[in-house]
C-alpha cells in the first residue's frame, strides 16, 4: 500500500454515465468525431480480456506471420489506443492513428453505445474479445495496481463491490459485453472468448483469419500461433509493455503479463464473495445468451 500511497491521483469523469479517465474526457469531441476508414480492423475488449494478445494476433496475420515484422515497433504504438489520452508529449490515440498508413489495426474499451460512429458507417470489421467476469476482476485488480494512469484499487475486498457496481474505468463489464454481443447482427463483429483462445488458440486464430479475409499456409499460421503464446509474449520486448515508461507502469508491482490463464479467480474469490458474485451475474446476465467458461 505505501507505493499506492505515492501516487498522484487519477481524475475520473462521466460519459452517457460510464466512468472514463478524466483526460478521455476531456479530449472526448476528437475521440468521438474520430473518422475511421472503410479498411480498418478494431479490437473491442473490456480491460484485461486479451487485448494485446489479439492485437498481436491480428498485426502477425497482416504481415503474414512475418515475426520480424511484428517486432517493428511496440504494440502501443503499432496499434494505436483510440480513447487513451497519455500525459504530453506522447500523442493521443486518435492522433497516432491519423498519423497511419491504411490498413490500420485500432484498439478500444469503448462500450458499443459510445464508439465514435463513423466506424459503423464505414462497415469497419471488429474483433472483440471477451473474458469470463472473474478473472477478468483479478486481472483488473492487478492491473490497477501497477498501472499509475487509473486509479488505485484499493483493498481487494473493496475492489470486488466496485468492479461489480461497474465503479472501474470503462465502467460495467455487464453492460461492455452485452452491449457488443448484441450488436453483432447489426455490424461486421467477431465475438471471441478469452477462454476459447486459451484452450484452442490455433482453432480461434483460424476464425479471426477468415473474418479478415486472408488466407494463409499451415506452416504461417503455426508460426503465428507460436509467437501469439503467452510465454513467447511475455518475452517480446515489443508486446510485455517494457517498452512503456515505468513512471506509468510499474511492472515491480506486478507484471503486465501476469498469468493469462483460466480460473485464477479461485485463489482470490472467497466463498462468501462467490455467492454475492454469482447472485449478480444470474440478474444482470439472464436472458442474454452470452455463456461464459470460468474454468477449463
Amino acid at each position: 500500500m505505501a507505493q499506492e500511497a505515492q501516487r498522484i491521483p487519477v481524475a475520473m469523469g462521466h460519459i452517457e454515465g460510464v466512468p472514463l479517465l478524466g483526460s478521455t474526457c476531456d479530449a472526448w469531441d476528437s475521440i468521438y468525431n474520430f473518422q475511421a476508414r472503410g479498411d480498418d480492423i478494431l479490437i473491442a475488449t473490456f480491460p484485461k480480456s486479451g487485448t494485446t494478445w489479439m492485437q498481436e494476433i491480428v498485426d502477425l496475420i497482416l504481415q503474414e506471420g512475418d515475426a520480424q515484422k511484428g517486432r517493428r515497433a511496440p504494440c502501443f504504438i503499432k496499434v494505436p489506443f483510440i480513447d487513451l489520452v497519455p500525459p504530453k508529449p506522447r500523442p493521443i490515440g486518435v492522433e497516432l492513428a491519423q498519423t497511419m498508413k491504411s490498413p490500420r489495426v485500432l484498439k478500444t474499451h469503448l462500450p458499443i453505445n459510445l464508439l465514435p460512429p463513423s466506424f459503423w458507417e464505414k462497415n469497419v470489421k471488429a474483433v472483440y474479445v471477451a473474458r469470463n467476469a472473474k478473472d477478468c476482476m483479478v486481472s483488473y485488480y492487478y492491473f490497477q495496481k501497477m498501472n499509475k494512469g487509473l486509479p488505485p484499487p484499493g483493498t481487494w475486498e473493496n475492489y470486488f463491490s466496485t468492479f461489480l457496481s461497474g465503479d472501474v474505468p470503462w465502467g460495467s463489464w455487464f453492460d461492455h459485453v452485452i452491449g457488443w454481443w448484441k450488436a453483432m447482427d447489426k455490424h461486421q463483429i467477431l465475438f471471441i472468448f478469452y477462454e476459447d483462445m486459451i484452450e484452442d488458440p490455433m482453432r480461434e486464430i483460424r476464425k479471426v483469419t477468415k473474418f479478415l479475409g486472408k488466407d494463409l499456409s499451415e506452416e504461417v499460421l503455426e508460426n503465428i500461433k507460436y509467437h501469439t503464446s503467452f510465454q513467447a509474449m511475455k518475452e517480446n520486448p515489443m508486446a510485455n509493455y517494457t517498452a512503456f515508461p515505468s513512471a506509468v507502469m510499474d511492472q515491480t508491482i506486478s507484471p503486465f503479463m501476469r498469468k493469462g490463464t483460466v480460473g485464477d479467480w479461485k485463489t482470490h474469490f472467497s466463498g462468501a464473495q462467490n455467492i454475492i458474485f454469482d447472485e449478480e451475474y444470474k440478474k444482470k446476465m439472464e436472458g442474454s445468451g452470452l455463456n461464459f467458461r470460468t474454468e477449463l
